[in-house]
Parts: C-alpha cells; structure tokens; sequence
C-alpha cells in the first residue's frame, strides 16, 4: 500500500527517555512497563513493551527510543499503554528497540 507524505505526517513518531521500568509479570506475553519522558511539549507516557529477551528493567532505564506517541490509550490488561514503543525483529522474531545513534533531546520528531 502507498501512503502520501500528509499520511506520514499524521504519525507522530518521537524520542524519549525511559525514566522508569518495571515487569509486567501479569501480561500474556512478558513484558516490561516503561514510563518514558518525551520532553515538555509531550510530556511523560507509559507503555507496555514485549521486549524482556534483550532487556532488562535496569538496561532500559536512562535508554532513549522511539515511539508513536499520537495513538489513544490502549487497555493491557490492568495496565493503561500511553504511546507505542518501536522496535524490530532480530534473526528470531524477538524486539529489538530503535534508538538514535547519538544523544538528542527528548521530544524530537521522526522526519
């Protein structure tokens, strides 16, 4: 499927800092909760991440990643998922986080 760029626009992709994680020992699948600070203009988002076969609640905290921060909230379980953490697959089928290479300020915006 082809989208145009004002499709692309509507997607709102940012950085953020993981400040807190936990584990989701409840969920399905495991997962981690992360509480990750998009800077002032978003703010602070959770979200649920299945991503516990390359990380670990301490690696992920200080840990910059992308996510779709314009979505609506999303039940999981008994947990509420504010923004949808990216990531790909490795070899395995299993997450592994899209970051920036270099340190950039939390809020900015995928283009």
């Amino acid at each position: 499927m082809t989208i145009g760029f004002d499709d692309f626009l509507k997607v709102e992709v940012r950085v953020g800092t993981v400040v807190a994680a936990e584990p989701y020992p409840e969920a399905r699948k495991p997962a981690i909760k992360l509480t990750v600070d998009f800077g002032p203009e978003v703010g602070t988002r959770r979200s649920s991440a299945q991503v516990t076969r390359h990380y670990t609640p301490d690696s992920l905290v200080g840990r910059q990643v992308l996510a779709v921060v314009n979505f609506p909230p999303k039940q999981i379980g008994k947990f509420v998922s504010e923004c949808l953490v990216l990531g790909l697959p490795d070899a395995d089928g299993e997450v592994v986080l899209i970051r920036p290479d270099q340190p950039v300020p939390n809020g900015g915006r995928l283009y």
